[in-house]
């Protein structure tokens, strides 16, 4: 039994947590979608609810919320899979937290981001909790708050929004909505110096500059930490604050 409970404790010292956070007043399915599946990729969260969520060492992937969920099915962000997505990810619009544990040369460093690339349908931000990571916060990039804090439902231009329940429910990047090479960053637009900065990206970055605005988005957008021992940091993520 002592042996048993050793292991149990040696187990969780040695995986991740995402302390994920409903901060919205309207109930939101959480998908999430890595090298592994958490909690069967998925579930419900009320209103001014948090859960807990386990990731295992060096787990890369991603977070999202679904909103205005009815059945089986979301209005937006949606995995096709009812509240366990299971290996699905979001269907675009939708604002992505990203994260990847234990990487670089070292193994200690852990990247993350909120992106925009694929959307928006709902603001967000992720930050590591205090005193599990190496050091102090130091520059605009390390061990700081990533998020959007804008509606940028609502101030969406008109060719990018979605519609739904209550009016304006996502706003589509211009990727998605056009089908542009050079809004998608593809093509002869593949590299950063070929997929400058646009007219819609920069309407995202403008409303939330912590935030990826297009593909090509890295030098204001990524954020990084280092791991006291493998396992150590930890995440907060919020809906909606």
């Amino acid at each position: 039994m002592r042996l048993l409970l050793c292991l149990c404790v040696l187990a969780l010292s040695s995986a991740h947590q995402l302390r994920i956070h409903n901060r919205c007043p309207f109930e939101i399915w959480v998908g999430i979608l890595g090298n592994t599946s958490p909690d069967q990729g998925g579930y419900a969260l009320g209103a001014w609810q948090t859960r807990w969520t386990w990731v295992p060492n060096h787990w890369s992937g991603r977070v999202w919320g679904r909103t205005h969920c009815k059945g089986n099915r979301c209005e937006t962000g949606d995995c096709g899979r009812g509240v366990h997505c299971n290996g699905a990810g979001g269907v675009p619009p939708v604002t992505l937290a990203e994260i990847t544990f234990d990487a670089g040369s070292s193994k200690k460093q852990d990247f993350y981001d909120i992106s925009l690339v694929d959307g928006y349908n709902i603001q967000m931000s992720i930050n590591p909790f205090p005193g599990t990571y190496e050091g102090q916060p130091h520059g605009n990039y390390y061990c700081r708050r990533a998020g959007c804090n804008a509606d940028l439902n609502r101030s969406c231009p008109s060719e990018l929004q979605v519609h739904g329940t209550g009016g304006v429910v996502a706003c589509k990047s211009a990727c998605e909505a056009f089908r542009r090479d050079d809004f998608c960053c593809k093509g002869r637009h593949n590299t950063p110096q070929t997929c400058p900065p646009f007219h819609y990206s920069r309407i995202f970055k403008n409303a939330c500059p912590q935030a990826y605005s297009y593909a090509y988005d890295d030098q204001t957008s990524t954020f990084t930490c280092n791991n006291k021992w493998p396992g150590s940091t930890h995440y907060d993520i919020a809906f909606c604050g």
